[in-house]
């Protein structure tokens, strides 16, 4: 299974304003940290506010932060909102697939509770797991140099 990039980007988002925790983070900071454009992080983050992961706060000094604690943010919520299909196979996308073991196929039991482990392993996860290293975390996305570049700005 692999996830696409959406969600790859979604984490990084709420990893970013976890580490930035206190502040609101600005989406050109965010697409600064991890090389990619503004576009593709403002539509990345439509359903992470949707679904109540992440608020945004209009106006000049407005920004984003998480909407609620990284450490009730599973990886498996943002799994859950950004990605579209969890189709292992043919046969989990369509049930009226041409198979004639549709009913009564092992692998496809078998791809059942390998996706549901998988879930189980995003569901043990938090945001503030992987923000943990937050200091480390800071200074990789340079964050703690945002005010002092604005500052000199």
């Amino acid at each position: 299974m692999r996830l696409t990039r959406q969600t790859n980007y979604a984490i990084r988002i709420l990893m970013y304003c976890a580490a930035n925790e206190g502040r609101l983070s600005r989406i050109p900071e965010i697409a600064a940290a991890y090389s990619v454009s503004e576009l593709f992080l403002f539509k990345i983050l439509q359903p992470l506010v949707e679904n109540k992961l992440v608020e945004t706060v209009r106006g000049r000094n407005g920004g984003v932060r998480l909407g609620k604690p990284a450490s009730e943010i599973t990886l498996f919520d943002v799994v859950r909102v950004t990605e579209d299909n969890f189709a292992m196979a043919e046969c989990f996308e369509n049930d009226s697939a041409d198979c004639p073991l549709i009913d009564s196929c092992a692998l496809n039991e078998a791809l059942r509770k390998a996706l549901g482990a998988f879930f189980q392993v995003l569901e043990s996860y938090t945001i503030e797991d992987l923000a943990s290293a937050r200091f480390s975390l800071r200074d990789r996305l340079g964050i703690d140099d945002l005010p002092r570049l604005a500052a000199n700005g």
